[in-house]
């Protein structure tokens, strides 16, 4: 019995994983911060110093954090961005880091990281300097969009007419044609627009990542066909600006635009070498 239950003991030290550092965002700072019980399962958040820069992170084992629970990781996920929110507060320019990446290692493993990714870091945070990220989408209304096509395209005007005073057959096959010609416009146009609306922004941020199309959104837009979704990084001095441009697209009765931020720039961090778990 003795035996058994050394072994047992043995086995379960042999899966303690090892000590690490879970990293939200990397600051300008000189002076070490205490952000108090705050962070995944209120874990203490603090900060660890190198130079003039910073790691705010929290002691937690070197291993992924995993749950079955959908709300237990939703409640990690906005903890983590909760944390990545009061870091930019208190500091002004960030460079935010994925949920769960974990540093292996204590707070000397940390600073020795700081260390070698030093350059790296300091270029990225003045790039990111007085900055955030912004999400522009940009949705039509493909009915109203399909009557401007049909207003002014001769040959779906004059297939229209056609239709009117053609047999059953002959019509079903040109309602079919129409349908088409309809579609492949529209595409044409979406894109025509999408360029416009792309150029008329870019003169509003200093770097733009186009994101996919096809991602979800909220109910107020599901019958809406999205032209663009991007993500911009954009000084402070000039959201107002782009805020007006934006504004003058949605008065458009074929357009709607959501335009969501600031948020922390994760599009525009890239990879850090390192920083893997």
């Amino acid at each position: 019995m003795e035996e058994q239950e050394s072994a047992n003991v043995s086995e379960a030290k042999q899966e303690v994983a090892p000590e690490g550092r879970y990293l939200y965002c990397v600051i300008i700072s000189s002076s070490n911060a205490d952000f108090g019980d705050m962070g995944i399962d209120d874990s203490n958040v603090y900060t660890i110093i190198y130079k003039d820069i910073g790691a705010v992170v929290h002691k937690c084992p070197a291993k992924a954090y995993d749950s079955k629970n959908e709300q237990t990781v939703k409640e990690w996920i906005l903890a983590h961005q909760y944390i990545i929110d009061e870091a930019t507060k208190k500091f002004g320019t960030v460079i935010p880091f994925s949920f769960d990446t974990i540093i292996k290692g204590d707070e000397e493993k940390v600073k020795r990281w700081l260390s070698e990714e030093y350059s790296a870091l300091k270029d990225k945070l003045e790039t990111l300097k007085d900055k955030a990220e912004y999400t522009v989408q940009i949705f039509c209304d493909k009915t109203v969009m399909m009557e401007k096509i049909g207003k002014n395209n001769p040959s779906i005007k004059k297939l229209k007419e056609d239709i009117k005073t053609k047999p059953k057959g002959v019509a079903y096959m040109l309602r079919q044609k129409m349908e088409g010609m309809l579609k492949d416009e529209l595409r044409l146009l979406m894109d025509d627009y999408a360029k416009d609306f792309y150029n008329q922004i870019r003169n509003y941020a200093d770097d733009i990542k186009v994101e996919q199309r096809n991602k979800p959104v909220p109910d107020k837009w599901k019958d809406k066909q999205m032209i663009v979704n991007l993500s911009c990084l954009t000084r402070k001095d000039k959201v107002e600006q782009l805020g007006k441009i934006l504004g003058e697209i949605n008065k458009k009765k074929e357009f709607s635009v959501r335009f969501t931020g600031p948020w922390a720039p994760f599009s525009f961090v890239g990879e850090i070498g390192g920083s893997k778990k």
